[in-house]
């Protein structure tokens, strides 16, 4: 428990700070933080961190970056999570580049869950939002829907001016493929970057932009994941949409459960605020008694909500902190 009465059981791993798209949200121009070395935890250092969480009662575990498919070993390192004691289920977050030749890999290491970034449908916008091509993202969409994954789920983050007309689109698109969209408020996560708070277009805004096209209901389902998303669906289409108001809902953070290790081996307890601990030193150490340590204090120092309504002045952009 954290000092808010919140099972912490959920870890975010971010295996490295690389890309193979540039998100104008996400990286900002010319961020190089993997220049010193290409990946900074290793393999063998992530999983020891993630055996000790599951000393504590973690249960769930999510791939992040960067793009976690640019590392040669993100097989690897899926399968030897998947195969410790105490893990009940595994996902990964990526853009799907990559995912064609790797998704059958990936199920079969283990990976239950993915979550794939699409911003926008139009080949144009796409390019202009990610400098890659939506070919590709594609391909990686129908790979996943293929490779029998028990959760797939669309992520798009809302930028006014930018895509308030993909918002039907992707939704339509989702529905056909039996995958979930879900619309993420805009963070303050990349200084310095063309993107900022004037693109900020809130979840109410995209509920009203979907209810004008058909009836949007609460869905009393169980929600498909274990994020903080809350769930809709389209009364004539049957599309399932959720929507994460990370900056708007004033009970976003009500229910966290997680942290977060960064790809040079920071934990973070939250996302929205700055403290971090370092925790290359435990994982150098002979002992695995400081791993459990430099955690429980992650979780001790765990917040009660984030500081992004708070003039939250950006450090790190959310490459380097895993998405």
């Amino acid at each position: 428990m954290d000092p808010f009465g919140r099972h912490i059981d959920y870890l975010r791993i971010s295996v490295t700070d690389r890309c193979n798209e540039r998100c104008l949200y996400c990286m900002p121009k010319g961020y190089k933080g993997w220049a010193e070395r290409a990946d900074h935890l290793t393999a063998d250092e992530i999983v020891r961190v993630a055996e000790k969480s599951t000393d504590l009662g973690f249960r769930k575990f999510r791939l992040t970056g960067g793009e976690p498919l640019v590392r040669k070993d993100i097989v690897e390192i899926a399968r030897r999570l998947w195969e410790l004691p105490g893990v009940q289920t595994l996902g990964i977050s990526t853009n799907g580049v990559l995912l064609k030749d790797l998704a059958i890999p990936l199920k079969e290491a283990g990976v239950r869950s993915v979550n794939i970034s699409i911003d926008a449908l139009d080949p144009d916008l796409y390019r202009k939002l990610t400098g890659g091509r939506i070919e590709a993202a594609l391909e990686g969409i129908g790979a996943a829907a293929k490779a029998g994954f028990e959760v797939v789920k669309l992520n798009c983050v809302l930028l006014r001016g930018h895509n308030e007309d993909q918002i039907v689109p992707l939704v339509k698109f989702g529905a056909a493929l039996g995958m979930p969209v879900r619309f993420i408020e805009l963070m303050p996560l990349a200084p310095g970057g063309p993107i900022d708070e004037k693109n900020f277009l809130s979840v109410a805004d995209a509920m009203k932009l979907l209810s004008a096209h058909d009836v949007l209901e609460p869905d009393p389902g169980k929600s498909p994941g274990h994020g903080p998303a809350r769930y809709h669906r389209l009364r004539n289409s049957g599309a399932l949409v959720g929507f994460i108001g990370s900056v708007t809902c004033s009970d976003f953070c009500a229910d966290c459960n997680k942290l977060r290790l960064t790809s040079d081996g920071k934990l973070r307890p939250c996302l929205g605020r700055h403290g971090e601990i370092d925790l290359m030193p435990a994982l150098r150490s002979p002992t695995s008694a400081a791993i459990s340590a430099a955690l429980e204090e992650a979780i001790a120092n765990k917040p009660e909500k984030h500081s992004f309504d708070e003039d939250f002045e950006v450090e790190r952009p959310m490459t380097a902190i895993g998405g």
